[in-house]
């Protein structure tokens, strides 16, 4: 259940926290700053992290870099009212865990800063979802369902840390 642990919320709400686009606050340095350069800086103290987005996502983003960045930074799921549908498999590929809000009104309970814990990975199985719980700044929580549409054979990629490790183990 090795996302259990994600200490840090990377938001992709329309304007984020300051009302800047591309612009969130570090929860090391409290710092606005680039989402990517944010992200390096999770991936160098270790801190895993989650991008909270909104419709579509991922809409023209279909090549394999535009999913390979978020884990190479260190990124561990993608939580969204719904994703661009190449793009979702794209991050499956990289060993990412992209999910969808059971409840698309839940989107709005995600606040800037929250710490998340995605539940039930150790029963991790096709048609069965997810439970996010989040901890908001004020030490209030609130907990809802998260969908997927992994199959066996992406769950394995997931549990490999990609597609790629999940080949090269069967050599």
């Amino acid at each position: 259940d090795h996302l259990s642990r994600v200490q840090a919320v990377v938001s992709t709400q329309s304007t984020g926290e300051n009302g800047e686009m591309n612009s969130i606050k570090s929860a090391i340095t409290g710092d606005f700053g680039a989402v990517p350069a944010t992200a390096r800086e999770y991936k160098a103290a270790g801190i895993g992290w989650v991008v909270v987005g909104d419709e579509n996502y991922g809409e023209g983003s279909s090549r394999e870099h535009a999913a390979l960045e978020p884990r190479h930074l260190g990124g561990k799921a993608i939580i969204v009212r719904s994703f661009a549908r190449i793009h979702e498999t794209n991050l499956k590929k990289q060993g990412m865990l992209p999910l969808t809000f059971a409840d698309p009104a839940d989107y709005n309970k995600v606040q800037p800063g929250d710490k998340i814990s995605i539940n039930g990975l150790t029963s991790f199985a096709p048609g069965v979802p997810l439970s996010c719980t989040l901890k908001h700044g004020d030490g209030t929580t609130d907990t809802f369902a998260l969908n997927h549409t992994f199959n066996e054979n992406q769950i394995g990629w997931f549990k490999a840390g990609s597609a790629l490790n999940k080949m090269a183990e069967g050599k």
